[in-house]
């Protein structure tokens, strides 16, 4: 997904205790080399590297932002960005003993988390990993629009901290279970919490630290690569590579660099014409990779054209869903994970269909708009009143299969005389100032599972407020939807006091009768890799991304 472009200007200038001179109007260095390809020469050892081909490697890298999400974020933010847990082989949270000493619940009134961090961890600056990273994140969680699920976050009362911030006690207003799934890919408090500009500014370029395995050797998004060398700030045992080479390609490119073992890997949103490709590839071996990222359409109850319950359903009768769905995953990999759920993605464990056959419905739809006070003028179109019905349909800017599928929702309305129209702003823009507006009727965006199913309801449809301490009111959900009627049942799977299963039965049925929502699949990639190139190479933990794995990736042929 493209996203929207910035620069964390004077962050490493102004934003650490360290800098003692005043700020100046000068530029500042670059977060991360913007330097020519890297040179590797022609004596000495050869550097054990694996080059991945992927379709983009766009910038905007913060993985808790709605518009930044992407391959190449899950890629990077597993390899530079700290977390106290990371998913297991069948997809738990599992205690990253590489960062953390221990993380328990040590109170249960108020419910409190103690995490406690290796004295050894730090920045690639030398700065420690401490308190303050965890209460950076806190603040902004619950402040920022268009964040990956809030509502964990939401619940935190207080962060306070012991030994020099290598304690962190985390007490929460309720119990929440789903507490580990806190504080993944955690960010450099001290180069940002003072940095000029919003949220949007945070990784939009680059990383100004990382932390963990890898550091980056040089990111060049013109050009397309990102190349990730062995951290000699590391605190653990170190990689086995020396390098690894993220690079951009067209298909026949990728293809091409398989063929001669150029690239040894590549991870691609593939359709049945790629398929078909690297299957010819003599060696090659291809495995199915969910993302994290549900394509759906949301159908917002706060603007003005859509706050009529029958309006929202003749909507939903007018569309093709399954003919939505087969335009999107175009025979690929995505066809197998048609999402009818809408909450737990299709991967996951816990999944189970509500939403049953196709939900095209002509008759219904005409109806509903005539109950709705609709009637077709003399050119064919939907008006009340003597306005025309037409709605505004918005998807983020250059992102697939998004837009695709926003023009194809257009062509369907249209087919029953709703007119509208598809708006494609930037995904900053889109997920922080109009999805908290009246504007946009349709959204096609994704909904995002961060490892916390109970949050991933609340997060898409539970209603917010005022933040206990007096904080900046949360921001609405997405669809601008809040229904008390099932904010019970949500709170209760959120707090533990039901089980997620439980209530699940209860709400998506009530959320299918709001037409709020129409997941249509999981977004699916394709991995290709040559078993005698590489080792080690495989789909990653559950929703954690390929290149999870890469500390334990070896090279066969050097």
């Amino acid at each position: 997904m493209r996203r929207l472009g910035g620069v964390l200007a004077a962050a490493v200038l102004c934003g650490t205790a360290a800098t003692t001179a005043a700020c100046t109007n000068a530029p500042p260095p670059p977060l991360v080399p913007k330097s020519e390809a890297p040179v590797i020469t022609t004596t000495g050892p050869k550097v054990a590297e694996i080059v991945v081909g992927v379709d983009d490697v766009a910038g905007g890298y913060n993985p808790h932002s709605l518009a930044a999400q992407s391959p190449i974020t899950t890629a990077l933010s597993s390899l530079l960005l700290p977390s106290p847990f990371r998913p297991g082989p069948d997809g738990a949270p599992q205690l990253d003993r590489n960062l953390m000493v221990s993380a328990k619940v040590t109170k249960a009134e108020p419910f409190t988390v103690t995490y406690t961090i290796r004295k050894d961890a730090s920045w690639s600056d030398s700065a420690p990993i401490a308190a303050e990273d965890f209460s950076y994140l806190w603040q902004r969680m619950r402040a920022e629009p268009g964040v990956v699920d809030p509502a964990g976050y939401r619940l935190i009362n207080n962060i306070s901290a012991r030994e020099g911030g290598k304690v962190v006690e985390v007490a929460f207003g309720k119990p929440f279970p789903g507490w580990r799934s806190l504080f993944a890919n955690l960010l450099p408090a001290h180069l940002l919490k003072d940095a000029p500009g919003t949220w949007s500014n945070v990784l939009s370029t680059g990383f100004p630290a990382t932390a963990g395995p890898f550091q980056v050797r040089s990111l060049d998004e013109p050009r397309g690569e990102v190349v990730l060398e062995r951290s000699d700030r590391y605190w653990e045992v170190p990689t086995t590579l020396d390098r690894v080479v993220i690079r951009r390609a067209t298909r026949s490119a990728m293809l091409e660099s398989l063929s001669k073992g150029d690239n040894q890997a590549a991870l691609l949103r593939a359709d049945a014409a790629d398929v078909n490709l690297l299957k010819a590839i003599k060696g090659l071996t291809t495995k199915p990779v969910p993302r994290n990222e549900v394509v759906q359409v949301l159908l917002r109850p706060v603007s003005d054209q859509l706050k009529d319950l029958k309006t929202r359903k003749a909507i939903i009768a007018a569309l093709d869903r399954d003919a939505l769905i087969a335009s999107g995953v175009q025979s690929g990999p995505s066809a197998e994970f048609k999402a009818d759920s809408y909450v737990v993605p299709p991967s996951r464990t816990g999944y189970q269909a509500t939403i049953q056959g196709n939900t095209l419905d002509p008759a219904a739809s005409d109806q509903q708009l005539a109950e709705a006070g609709y009637a077709k003028n003399a050119q064919n179109f939907w008006e009340k009143a003597g306005k025309p019905l037409k709605l505004k349909i918005a998807a983020p800017e250059k992102a697939e299969p998004y837009v695709s599928i926003a023009n194809r929702i257009k062509a369907q309305l249209g087919q029953r005389g709703i007119d509208s129209e598809v708006v494609t702003p930037a995904a900053e823009e889109l997920f922080s100032k109009q999805l908290l507006e009246k504007d946009v009727d349709i959204a096609v965006v994704p909904r995002v599972d961060a490892g916390d199913s109970a949050a991933g309801l609340a997060s898409a449809y539970g209603c917010v407020g005022d933040a206990p301490d007096g904080a900046t009111p949360s921001p609405q959900n997405p669809a601008g939807f809040c229904d008390p009627a099932i904010q019970a049942d949500i709170d209760a799977a959120l707090n533990g006091k039901v089980l997620l299963s439980d209530a699940l039965r209860r709400v998506e049925p009530q959320i299918q009768a709001q037409a709020v929502a129409l997941p249509l699949f999981q977004v699916v990639d394709l991995l290709g890799v040559l078993p005698t190139k590489v080792s080690g190479v495989d789909t990653g933990a559950p929703l954690a991304g390929v290149l999870s794995g890469a500390p334990e990736w070896r090279r066969l042929d050097k």
